[in-house]
């Protein structure tokens, strides 16, 4: 397919998240999920933190310590995840959290993370301590799940090979 026009160098850069406690979303985002954070920006006069989340793998560019190359480097990527902490959530009693977008009204539904195994990624997720929405042989849809992030955002566990198996014949 031939992107329109003026879009040849489009990229899906980002999506974020806000998030109420980054001791929390940090290393759940970075230990359990194995994303590495490419920065950090923070913002003091309007009181929030950015942080910047994406897939780094061996053979992949390495991630920039000079501060203006870093910033180029994160905003050209592809999928990153941007987790916005207003500071001042994480110790107020009184903030209730963020909506999930999978209660109603209903908007916003989930991110997705592709894993080779299902089922081994999952087992790793239950020995530590991860919250599930739904387990992969729950419900219709077998051999995917939803796990939930600190803040109960759900995230969908999938498997390429095995979702383009089950969905060949589907559209």
């Amino acid at each position: 397919m031939t992107a329109p026009a003026g879009t040849e160098d489009f990229i899906f850069n980002q999506t974020m998240l806000r998030i109420r406690d980054p001791e929390k979303s940090i290393p759940f985002y970075r230990d359990v999920l194995g994303m590495t954070l490419l920065r950090k920006f923070d913002f003091p006069a309007a009181k929030f933190s950015l942080y910047f989340f994406a897939y780094v793998r061996s053979g992949d560019e390495p991630v920039p310590a000079d501060p203006i190359e870093n910033a180029i480097y994160v905003f050209r990527q592809k999928a990153t995840l941007e987790l916005t902490h207003n500071w001042g959530t994480e110790s107020d009693a009184a903030f209730g959290g963020y909506h999930s977008g999978n209660q109603e009204p209903r908007g916003f539904g989930h991110i997705g993370i592709s894993v080779p195994d299902v089922y081994a990624a999952c087992a790793r997720f239950e020995s530590l301590g991860v919250a599930f929405q739904k387990r992969p042989d729950d419900g219709m849809m077998k051999g995917l799940a939803f796990i939930k992030d600190p803040d109960g955002y759900w995230i969908e566990i999938l498997s390429a090979q095995r979702l383009g198996a089950a969905t060949a014949g589907a559209g």
